[in-house]
């Protein structure tokens, strides 16, 4: 089950009669509804580790269908659980799943040899969580900075370990990897992978010299979203079911005083849209882009904050759904089609947006280009004369910015509306540039050497 908000992945494994679940999400519909279609019943849940990009569905899921659920005896939860640990040989049905310790990713991360027995062959798939990835491995730097660099042997020792542990045939199923920000390293885009393809192409396994690793995966670190410095605790302590249903609409005139209270209220709509016209104070967070929507709105948003929704009602549904997967629960919402509905009597306003000929045509001179990428992506390449401040780090920053005229680029144009919003919010003089960084050569943008 592919969950792209989050660039996740979570699995379910049967033998035709009873099911493992591995790494489910919070929602846990989805994967009931598959264990119905596929005709099995879920026995057992099994976490890789305490994840730190998201809130585990594993608990609840085994509460409700009475599951063993499966969790490294070292690690310390509040909640009752199977212990298990390396090399433990568990059963569900007729599978056979050997539990194998592959720290990295965290200290107590494990990964799963899953084998049915009923088979000749001896079919074999691997559940390797955030360890050996496709193209890559799981990043080390979420536990402490301390932590860090040791972590990355861990890494590069427990890769090892894992691909001697099944068979070069056996299919391989990490959780990370797709988008998810716990990823580190040459990535690739594929779908499907086995032990095999990995140690021809696996960067962590080609390589043959361990500090030569380490010292790669160190330098490839990149920022990672602000809230997930909550998930581990929250999935250490255990977490209840989710509310995914759609609140009653927030009346017009609420809406209005957490506008001019500078609550966060956050809209759903195309970014053009909210740029042409929205309710003053409120923020863009357009939704349905696949531009991980869940991940930039968890770290620029500070957490536990009071936070309504405006949209329509299929956005806000969804949105909150991939809101309560990171811990963000029961928001409120304004459901309807644009702001003359959520707030009639709020003042409007919006700010001019366009392409890099935009940008060449009516930029004056003292006006900043505010590129809101990160910083690698700043230093791989950049608008001559460009301004770099991270998208997450502009709600401590706006009051540090030039006194001019800004106008706001990142790779996609989406960080940059998010961005955009932020300063109008601010009382910022803004303009989107609604483009594709790599675009910007071909426009005639000069390039800094």
């Amino acid at each position: 089950m592919e969950t792209p908000p989050l660039g996740d992945r979570s699995y379910l494994v049967h033998d035709g009669s009873v099911a493992l679940v591995i790494d489910p999400q919070r929602d846990i519909d989805r994967v009931e509804a598959a264990a119905r279609d596929a005709g099995v019943r879920i026995t057992h849940v099994a976490e890789t580790h305490l994840h730190n990009d998201y809130v585990t569905g594993g608990l609840i899921l085994a509460e409700k269908h009475g599951a063993e659920y499966w969790v490294n005896a070292s690690d310390e939860v509040s909640f009752t659980r199977v212990p298990v640990s390396d090399g433990q040989v568990l059963r569900v049905g007729r599978l056979a799943v050997t539990v194998v310790a592959t720290p990295g990713h965290t200290h107590t991360h494990l990964s799963y040899v899953v084998r049915d027995e009923a088979h000749d062959d001896g079919a074999e798939a691997v559940f390797s969580g955030g360890s050996l990835l496709y193209g890559s491995v799981g990043r080390t730097d979420l536990v402490s900075p301390h932590d860090t660099a040791r972590l990355a042997h861990d890494q590069y020792s427990s890769v090892r370990r894992l691909v001697d542990s099944a068979a070069p045939y056996a299919a391989l199923y990490p959780t990370h990897g797709f988008g998810s920000f716990c990823s580190i390293g040459p990535a690739s885009h594929q779908d499907a992978s086995t032990l095999g393809e990995q140690v021809s192409s696996n960067h962590a396994l080609t390589d043959s010299n361990e500090d030569h690793f380490v010292s790669e995966l160190l330098a490839n670190l990149t920022a990672y979203p602000a809230y997930y410095a909550h998930m581990s605790p929250l999935n250490a302590a255990g977490v209840g079911p989710a509310n995914l249903d759609v609140p009653d609409s927030v009346v017009p005139e609420e809406l209005g005083r957490r506008l001019s209270a500078g609550e966060w209220v956050v809209d759903l709509r195309n970014r053009v849209a909210f740029a042409d016209a929205h309710l003053q104070g409120s923020v863009s967070f357009e939704y349905g882009r696949g531009e991980n929507f869940t991940s930039y709105l968890g770290w620029v948003i500070p957490w536990n904050q009071p936070l309504t929704l405006l949209g329509q009602r299929e956005e806000v549904e969804k949105a909150i759904r991939d809101l309560a997967r990171i811990g963000i629960d029961n928001p409120d919402a304004a459901v309807g089609p644009d702001p003359g509905q959520w707030s009639p009597e709020s003042p409007r306003t919006s700010y001019p947006h366009g392409d890099w000929s935009f940008l060449l045509a009516e930029r004056k001179s003292g006006e900043v280009v505010l590129d809101v990428r990160r910083p690698d992506e700043f230093a791989a390449s950049h608008v001559a004369g460009a301004l770099n401040v991270p998208v997450y780090e502009l709600p401590g920053r706006i009051t540090k910015l030039p006194d001019a005229r800004l106008w706001v680029h990142c790779a996609t144009g989406y960080r940059a509306s998010v961005a955009a919003s932020l300063l109008d919010r601010a009382g910022r003089d803004v303009v989107l540039i609604n483009a594709r960084f790599k675009d910007a050569t071909g426009a005639g943008i000069e390039m800094a050497p």
